[in-house]
């Protein structure tokens, strides 16, 4: 054998042995380094609904599996998911499902175009976030009603919102529990609300009642009138404003007879 073809087996073997060496390294690395899943945290992931909404509190549904496989979260949690995700959930990690309050995003406003005063002509982006930075906080005289522009209904993946009329309304059946809604209004007048309740005040005004008879013929007056025929205590005034406490009441309707203004549906 010549010398170049010792050079050629030689180098052959060279590269033979460093791609096994090579190998080995990777192979025992990646037992090292293994990242282990735990087998629930797939389980788990794959019942969720996979919105990544963030509602949950963790940065999506990823994080939600992890959190709960790890038992750092309730099987709850997800609002999309709502209790058929969380019985899913709590069949895979051997758990009972507590009971907890289906809550629904509500509009505290009645301020529709035919009962609420404007204050100039508004020509600018048709967006809440961008009419609030105008002095008054839009075109309508009623400085704590809906803008009527349209961020929340951008920010529902669920088609659950709309504007009517001037005012965002929210269809209750298809409402997620996201709360995406409420933390995009500027306005602060989206609250989550017992889906069960049929008892709401439909205003978000905190103006003393001369300023709300001016701007707004469906404003709350702050008249105390509901508060005295209410046979629980459920319903009080604070700051000019009617305030329902879901847990005393009793859907009686009484509040809602005695309102003089008809803002309590």
């Amino acid at each position: 054998m010549n010398l170049g073809g010792m050079h050629m087996i030689i180098s052959i073997l060279v590269v033979g042995i460093i791609g096994l060496l090579i190998g080995i390294l990777l192979s025992l690395a990646s037992i090292k380094f293994e990242v282990k899943v735990d087998e629930n945290e797939e389980k788990i992931r794959a019942v969720l609904p996979g919105n990544n909404c963030g509602a949950c509190g963790y940065p999506g549904c990823d994080g939600l599996a992890c959190a709960i496989a790890k038992k750092e979260a309730p099987i709850n949690q997800c609002p999309v998911g709502g209790e058929e995700v969380a019985k899913k959930i709590g069949e895979i990690m051997h758990l009972e499902v507590e009971n907890h309050v289906h809550l629904v995003a509500y509009v505290k406003c009645k301020g529709t175009c035919d009962q609420i005063q404007t204050q100039y002509q508004y020509d600018g982006i048709h967006d809440c976030l961008s009419a609030a930075i105008v002095p008054g906080s839009g075109d309508k005289k009623c400085r704590f009603s809906c803008i009527g522009y349209g961020s929340c209904v951008k920010a529902c993946a669920f088609d659950a919102i709309h504007i009517i009329d001037g005012i965002a309304q929210v269809d209750q059946d298809k409402c997620k529990s996201c709360q995406k809604c409420m933390d995009v209004c500027p306005q602060h007048l989206i609250e989550m609300v017992p889906y069960e309740a049929n008892s709401h005040v439909r205003c978000n005004s905190h103006d003393k009642g001369a300023i709300v008879n001016k701007n707004c013929k469906a404003g709350c007056l702050g008249c105390m009138l509901c508060t005295k025929v209410c046979p629980t205590q459920a319903i009080t005034v604070d700051d000019f404003l009617a305030h329902i406490d879901y847990t005393k009441c009793i859907h009686c309707g009484k509040c809602k007879e005695k309102c003089p203004r008809k803002i309590i549906e």
